[in-house]
């Protein structure tokens, strides 16, 4: 693989002594050190100097598995629309309740590991010095969910996914500023064509009359005002996990991000959700849908992350826009959808898009992060990092 050529490059070239970490199977856990170490500064540098082309990236091992994680995050989010379809087919319509039980999972699973690692003290400490940090993440992801799904109530889908948009242009603009993401002709490029293949997806939709049906002005107004509220936050929090996830270890951000879940997401459920509770229907077909919904979103919770490392928001974010196509793909199975012919022309115009933002990148591709300094001294060594692969080049992530 280019990766080991990478390395044995690098060897050769004298730029790197080896190491006995060199022979590991295995990459360390995920720590936070100041990343000091002479070796694994050496090989940052090492790497920096070899130059692969423009197409340096695609050579390596990395860039498959993320252009795959995103594809696997696309088909989460398109599985649990699909199951909120089929709850509302049922008679059940509860946006807040039915997200808890993810935050209630995400908690029983990244908390107590966060427990077991830092000891119940030191996570009362982590509460008490960074809780506000995560009541921030928290409290836009919660409002970017519960804003969306209402949004969906009020407006048409064509409007809704149009308005999503702002999403990947609010994860650029605040990248650009605070996080001082410098973004290369190609990634440019290979944002609107995504954004392209996007279009025609929505035009499909359009001729085909599936973009929602007719919606009244002022219902639409109000649609249109959720659906930007709802992309807006989701926006802020996907930057804002990135940066996280990039200084902290995977499972104490996901596990902060689902306690305050529970507390944010819980206190919405009494307030808003009451009424649409005791309205709905309840059988064995509404709890498994429910199961279903909560499984495919804490894997999208758990996976999210490492695509952060690994790439970026704005990576995460053109990403899903194949997810009309996978919901079509699973509709056929499930509600007896057809497919119009402009869905896989849509397809591989994203996907093509996917890969063209990657053209001029080397072999680290968005895993150098320049909030964490030249060598990542600022940031963790865990899994999807640059520092990781650095320090471990035999690890897949």
């Amino acid at each position: 693989m280019a990766d080991e050529k990478i390395t044995m490059q690098a060897h050769e070239a004298g730029i790197i002594e080896p190491s006995p970490a060199s022979g590991s199977k295995h990459g360390s856990p995920e720590v936070l050190e100041d990343g000091s170490a002479n070796v694994e500064e050496s090989r940052l540098e090492a790497t920096r100097r070899i130059k692969g082309g423009w197409f340096a990236y695609m050579k390596t091992r990395d860039f498959y598995i993320i252009l795959l994680l995103g594809q696997i995050l696309s088909l989460c989010i398109t599985s649990t629309n699909t199951f909120s379809g089929l709850l509302a087919g049922e008679g059940t319509s509860i946006p807040a309740f039915q997200t808890f039980f993810n935050y209630v999972l995400l908690t029983l699973i990244y908390t107590s590991y966060t427990i077991y690692s830092y000891g119940f003290k030191g996570w009362l400490r982590l509460l008490w010095k960074d809780g506000w940090r995560y009541f921030i993440l928290s409290f836009c992801d919660v409002e970017g969910n519960y804003f969306t799904v209402l949004a969906y109530r009020y407006t048409t889908i064509l409007s809704c996914q149009l308005i999503n948009f702002w999403a990947i242009v609010l994860v650029v603009a605040i990248s650009f500023v605070f996080l001082r993401v410098r973004y290369h002709w190609a990634q440019t490029l290979g944002i609107l064509i995504c954004v392209g293949g996007m279009g025609i997806l929505l035009a499909s939709d359009h001729i085909t009359g599936s973009n929602g049906g007719s919606i009244s002005g002022y219902n639409q107004m109000r649609g249109d005002l959720w659906a930007f509220g709802g992309a807006t936050f989701y926006g802020m929090s996907n930057v804002f996990e990135e940066f996280l996830v990039s200084k902290r270890p995977l499972y104490e951000v996901v596990g902060m991000l689902g306690f305050w879940g529970i507390i944010i997401n819980g206190a919405m459920c009494g307030i808003f959700d009451r009424g649409s509770f005791q309205a709905a229907t309840w059988n064995g077909s509404v709890i498994g849908y429910i199961v279903g919904y909560t499984i495919a979103l804490t894997i999208f919770y758990s996976l999210a992350p490492i695509l952060f490392r690994m790439s970026s928001a704005a990576f995460f974010n053109i990403s899903l826009l194949t997810g009309n196509f996978w919901g079509v793909i699973i509709g056929i199975h499930v509600f007896g959808l057809t497919i119009y012919y402009l869905y896989p022309i849509a397809f591989v115009c994203i996907l093509g898009g996917l890969v063209v933002y990657f053209v001029g990148k080397q072999v680290f591709g968005e895993a150098l992060k320049p909030w964490l300094g030249r060598n990542q001294e600022k940031g963790v060594d865990g899994i999807g990092t640059a520092r990781r692969k650095a320090e471990h080049p035999e690890v897949i992530v």
